[in-house]
């Protein structure tokens, strides 16, 4: 047995134990919530940050996890999951925590078959071709299917010991319909969108039963401990403006007002909700009215016209270009100062416009993390 298979042996039966009294008020206090007040337009010590996919290919030591174990065991796996989440919060001075998973198992507990692929990314080798193989898909029961995202979240908080929040997620309808559709990752989206205008009616009806499964799973991740959750509308740059709030706004409302309606019905306090609409800068002031505490923005926003778009009540996230991440840490140090200034401490979460790219050195991230905290 390796000594990483050791560790994760350990820490494996250590929070099973933990597990069996895993509610609430057992986990361990918060040390540092800082995106949790940011989110809340509350006073801030220092700006926040957390990356997306800050753990990820970009660190040595979740290589090392790679080669033993598929992606997809790893998301299913909850100890590895805790494992890989770990990884860049004992490197990097960060102040939130982002669950190990994927956006693509709602469709895999639908039935679908999802392979990642080396140099290629999620494959779907049977995608959705027409609305009869609408038939094929098995919705109910999904979030019991996903119950290993659940037992990961409880673990992880215990595993974190209050150092940070740790936050969920989840793909957004439209763009796990475009993964279902394409068959993997596409540059133009093009079968998914012939659906919307070709099958609008069977559109609605995948839309809608994916928009279902999401709150419940939102839900699922916040009773297991989740403290704030993101929705990752990823594909939102393949659609215009029109398309955007025709075939994506009804349902990301859908969303975030389910999801608060389920919490408050069972009296569990609501968590913040992040919406990142990657690519949808032409519609900030209408995101801010979708019902989220926080609105992600990718790197082609700029700071001062979202703040002028969206108002003073609600929170900004962003938005560094990935690529920044490639200069030389003096580059790297002054554009991470600039943005911050632009943004400014006031309902401020700084991350990066989208996912970490998986050679970015890891100075990089030091010196990013670094420039943040320092810039105010």
């Amino acid at each position: 047995m390796s000594e990483l298979n050791k560790i994760i042996l350990f820490v494996n039966l250590f929070n099973l134990l933990l597990l069996c009294t895993a509610i609430e008020q057992n986990f361990p206090a918060l040390k540092n919530d800082n995106v949790l007040k940011a989110a809340r337009g509350e006073p801030v010590d220092r700006v926040p940050v957390w990356v997306m996919r800050q753990a990820g290919r970009y660190l040595p030591e979740f290589q090392e996890v790679r080669k033993e174990h598929d992606f997809f065991t790893v998301c299913r796996t909850p100890e590895l999951a805790c494992e890989v989440t770990m990884q860049p919060l004992r490197r990097f001075d960060l102040d939130a925590s982002i669950i190990f998973s994927d956006i693509l198992v709602i469709p895999q507990a639908f039935g679908m078959t999802v392979e990642m692929h080396p140099g290629v990314g999620p494959v779907f080798p049977e995608p959705l071709q027409t609305p009869a193989d609408l038939a094929k898909l098995k919705p109910e029961g999904a979030v019991e299917r996903l119950s290993y995202v659940g037992d990961a979240i409880t673990m992880m908080r215990h595993m974190l010991d209050g150092k940070v929040p740790l936050l969920g997620f989840t793909g957004a309808p439209w763009t796990l319909m475009g993964y279902m559709i394409e068959g993997g990752g596409s540059k133009t989206m093009s079968k998914a969108k012939a659906w919307l205008k070709n099958y609008t009616d069977d559109s609605k009806k995948l839309l809608d039963m994916l928009a279902s499964s999401i709150v419940d799973y939102l839900e699922m991740q916040v009773k297991a401990g989740a403290q704030m959750v993101q929705v990752f509308e990823s594909s939102a740059e393949h659609l215009s403006k029109e398309e955007f709030l025709t075939w994506c706004a009804p349902y990301l409302k859908d969303i975030a007002s389910k999801l608060k309606q389920r919490l408050s019905e069972q009296n569990i306090p609501l968590v913040p909700m992040t919406i990142f609409a990657k690519g949808a800068g032409h519609s900030l002031a209408e995101q801010a009215t979708f019902g989220y505490d926080v609105i992600s923005l990718d790197w082609t926003v700029d700071p001062e016209e979202a703040r002028k778009q969206v108002g003073p009540n609600i929170t900004l996230q962003g938005n560094l270009d990935p690529q920044d991440l490639y200069k030389t840490p003096e580059e790297i140090r002054e554009l991470a100062t600039t943005m911050v200034r632009k943004f400014g401490k006031t309902r401020y979460i700084a991350n990066l416009g989208h996912g970490i790219t998986p050679q970015t050195p890891i100075v990089s991230m030091e010196v990013f993390v670094d420039a943040v905290h320092k810039a105010l």
